[in-house]
């Protein structure tokens, strides 16, 4: 490929691209669709202001054309001016920074918003072009963060062949877990349940029939979401929100933008007293996986997050044969209901190299204790021992 055919900018904002252009590269068909990467998506949480300077979340996307054939490569990108919402925590190496008489801020993160799912950062279609594209894409984000006295480049939620690629470029790659449930081909939750051990066959059941005792659950997606399904569950994310983060980071124009342009890829689950929601979980429906995101409850009783936001994610995965359900960030306690320990990735570009060295040794130490947990972890899932 001829290089000098190629041009690479930088947009402020995804009303510069044309959605047709932005999916053709974020969701090719060869790959498995990945809503969060869709302009739809990404455009709402601009659009809502939630995404935005104001709000430390600047969009700074880079894409790639070439000429006579448009655009063909891409990459979600921000200039933050702190470290909230990423679920890739780097608050000691930003105050660390700071007290050598640095400023760790801004900095450039390419990441979904808020939303802490694995996936492709750097965005072009399959084909012979498609390495040098993704340089193209690295090297532009090194040298926007180089040129303007930036201080890193941090890349969350990457695949795992990503990651690869970008420590033989020189990045620092960090490992953390979270917990996914993977469908082994079951027709239904017993079946699932047959392959756990006895004890925790009987836990899960006991769980369940507590959590649904004077409850109906219900699944609503595609055209069946309304803006009153969209009030009840903003009523309960606040409610979460407010108290896990302090200051949620979603707005009420968000969710209704995802209801207009996405309805199709939200399931909202929805727990029911007496024909009122009292309780909600916002989940997102990939190609072949559920991506839970939000839940919320107005009237809190025992096991009714578990069976809201696992046990019925479980249920409508197995229904619709998808083959994963990733249900968040961290949580050991997700162990005991048959989701399983799964490695996530995040790479680094740190400018001074004072900094870079200690977060090197930083994370040596922190990949090898991620390491021994998982491991520990997975001798103690609930599956029976001789499967």
């Amino acid at each position: 490929m001829d290089d000098a055919r190629l041009e690479v900018r930088l947009v402020k904002s995804l009303d510069e691209i044309d959605a047709s252009d932005w999916n053709a590269v974020a969701n090719p068909g060869s790959e498995s669709y990945d809503p969060f990467l869709s302009w739809q998506f990404l455009q709402a949480m601009e659009e809502s202001g939630v995404a935005s300077p104001e709000t430390g979340w600047a969009p700074h996307h880079i894409i790639v054309e070439k000429a006579g054939q448009g655009l063909c490569g891409a990459m979600p990108l921000y200039l933050k001016s702190h470290s909230q919402g990423e679920f890739v925590f780097d608050h000691s190496w930003a105050d660390a920074y700071e007290r050598a008489g640095g400023h760790y801020y801004p900095k450039l993160l390419s990441a979904v918003p808020f939303t802490p799912v694995t996936g492709r950062r750097r965005l072009v279609r399959p084909g012979p072009d498609a390495t040098q594209i993704s340089d193209a894409l690295l090297g532009a984000a090194v040298k926007i963060a180089a040129d303007n006295d930036i201080s890193s480049l941090h890349i969350n939620f990457l695949t795992g062949e990503d990651a690869l690629r970008l420590e033989a470029a020189g990045l620092l790659v960090r490992t953390d877990q979270q917990f996914h449930w993977h469908n082994d081909g079951y027709e239904s939750f017993d079946d699932f349940l047959a392959v756990l051990s006895s004890a925790k066959r009987k836990n899960l059941r006991k769980e369940r029939h507590k959590a649904q005792e004077g409850l109906t659950f219900s699944h609503i997606t595609g055209n069946e979401i309304t803006e009153d399904h969209w009030d009840v569950f903003y009523e309960f994310y606040m409610d979460t929100g407010a108290r896990k983060w302090g200051t949620p980071y979603l707005n009420r124009a968000s969710f209704s933008l995802l209801g207009e342009r996405l309805a199709d890829d939200i399931l909202l689950i929805f727990a029911e007293e007496d024909g009122h929601p009292i309780a909600g979980a916002l989940n997102m429906i990939g190609g072949d996986r559920l991506l839970g995101r939000y839940w919320g409850t107005v009237s809190p009783r025992p096991m009714l997050h578990f069976e809201t936001c696992y046990y019925q994610a479980i249920d409508f995965a197995i229904s619709r044969g998808l083959k994963t359900v990733e249900a968040g960030a961290q949580g050991g306690h997700k162990l005991a209901r048959g989701y399983v320990p799964e490695t996530t990735y995040s790479a680094h570009w740190i400018a001074h190299e004072g900094l870079a060295g200690a977060v090197e040794e930083y994370l040596d130490r922190e990949r090898q204790m991620v390491e021994r947990e998982s491991n520990f972890l997975r001798e103690r899932t609930p599956f029976k021992k001789d499967g």
